[in-house]
């Protein structure tokens, strides 16, 4: 069976004699055949969440030892057909060096085990199944090199039989001059990954793709779907204006996203009439923080305004319609602006200058939204209700803000992060990951 693995991660150019080497984050994607994969799950297997061991060679001088990588990768549902990519990540244990001299990172083996997602959080499942990993012959595994001088700014001795003194972390001799150490532990031995409510409402699946006509589909409300939360960024465009707003922004406290994962489950058989359908829906939650925009009104204008968003429940459906994937989140949201400029002049608007009415946003991500558990990028295109509430002392600023704001064609674009399950945290992405505005993503 072969397997393409692809390694991301942040080490250090360089470091210090006695100072920790932090590598990562890492994220380590496992990319399978479903072929490949049916031969190794129980049949009726649907979702399952992986865990990747990997042996890491750090060697130094001529000196090696071994650090252990444990990754883990949320929730991935089994296809039809296709690759199946498994995406794990995590933080990894630092290394603490004695001697001054490139330091080298290299893949000795990985080992992913499969574990039914269905299981419990709180019991530990044990493995569908364990596939190991080795290198095909010729190939060194290296993954990345450091730099460790002694501190003063000069480069490596060129003589590695005469090494520096080993030291620890606080300048104590060390018993060895490659010292492995787990990764910093948080403060708070029961941290609250998710301050957040979980999502209330009910789904709406109605603007994914829908099933095509055949025999009946099954569908079944799942009595453990599971709180978890991720962070999420985005751009929304006013085409009118010419111009995008940040929304959320990652810089600025952005709103954790709030998730019941897998809420219901709908399915189709391959070999049934109509084909293969699957659709796993989740209901989610996300409180916008204000957004403050700047925009050229008619081309010359400058106007500034904040603007505060009201979202109602957020329905995220993922799936396959044959072996096309799909993934949709849809819901409805007003607008309502304040603390209104224009050319630097405060304009009243009043307190209640908003969208005549809730508008639909839908965002779709094809195959580029792997699950809800992964994330990944969603876009749309919104129509902008007419404003009403605009304006004080008899004053009608609805025609100013309708002409210059409403309509068709205003784009959307939204990244959402991995997801952290707090009751699940090995299997999942905890504390949550930060979510890269769209278009901000770091080549892979």
């Amino acid at each position: 069976m072969a397997a393409t693995v692809a390694v991301s991660m942040d080490v250090p150019a360089t470091g210090e004699v006695g100072r920790p080497v932090q590598p990562g984050p890492v994220t380590l994607t496992v990319t399978l055949s479903r072929a490949d994969l049916a031969g190794l799950l129980p049949e009726g297997t649907e979702a399952f969440v992986s865990r990747a061991a990997l042996r890491v060679n750090v060697a130094q001088n001529g000196e090696s030892t071994e650090a252990p990588w444990e990754l883990y990768a949320p929730s991935t549902p089994l296809p039809a057909d296709g690759d199946v990519a498994l995406v794990h990540s995590g933080e990894v244990p630092y290394v603490t060096l004695g001697s001054a001299g490139d330091v080298d990172f290299s893949v000795k083996e990985l080992a992913i085990e499969l574990r039914s997602a269905a299981a419990e959080p709180e019991k530990a499942a044990p493995p569908l199944t364990t596939v190991t990993c080795r290198l095909k012959e010729g190939e060194n595994g290296h993954l990345a090199t450091t730099r460790v001088t002694d501190g003063t700014g000069t480069e490596p001795s060129a003589s590695p039989e005469t090494p520096t003194t080993p030291v620890d972390g606080s300048g104590r001799a060390a018993d060895k001059d490659i010292a492995v150490e787990p990764a910093a532990a948080e403060d708070d031995e029961d941290p609250d990954y998710c301050p957040v409510e979980p999502p209330v409402g009910v789904e709406d699946p109605s603007d994914a793709p829908q099933p095509p006509p055949g025999d009946p589909v099954s569908s079944f409300e799942n009595p453990n779907a599971q709180a978890s939360c991720a962070n999420a960024a985005g751009l929304a465009n006013v085409w009118k204006m010419d111009g995008a707003m940040i929304i959320n922004d990652p810089a600025d406290h952005p709103a954790l996203i709030s998730v019941k994962t897998l809420t219901h489950v709908t399915n189709r058989p391959p070999d049934a009439a109509g084909g293969y359908y699957i659709r796993f829906d989740n209901l989610a939650n996300l409180e916008l923080p204000d957004a403050e925009s700047t925009f050229l009104a008619f081309g010359f204008q400058p106007v500034t305004a904040k603007v505060s968003f009201e979202n109602g429940p957020i329905t995220i459906s993922t799936g396959n319609v044959g072996t096309e994937a799909f993934s949709t989140a849809s819901f409805r949201q007003s607008l309502r602006l304040y603390d209104v400029k224009i050319n630097g002049t405060p304009l009243d608007v009043g307190s209640d200058c908003r969208t005549s009415k809730p508008f639909k946003v839908v965002l779709n991500g094809g195959a580029a939204y792997v699950n809800v558990g992964v994330g990944g990028r969603l876009d749309g295109e919104v129509t902008i209700p007419p404003f009403t509430g605009c304006g004080t002392g008899g004053e009608d600023l609805n025609p100013l803000f309708t002409a210059s704001i409403s309509g068709p064609g205003n784009r959307i674009f939204m990244n959402q992060a991995s997801t952290c399950i707090p009751t699940n945290p090995e299997n999942s992405y905890c504390p949550p990951a930060p979510a890269e505005l769209p278009g901000k993503e770091p080549t892979p």
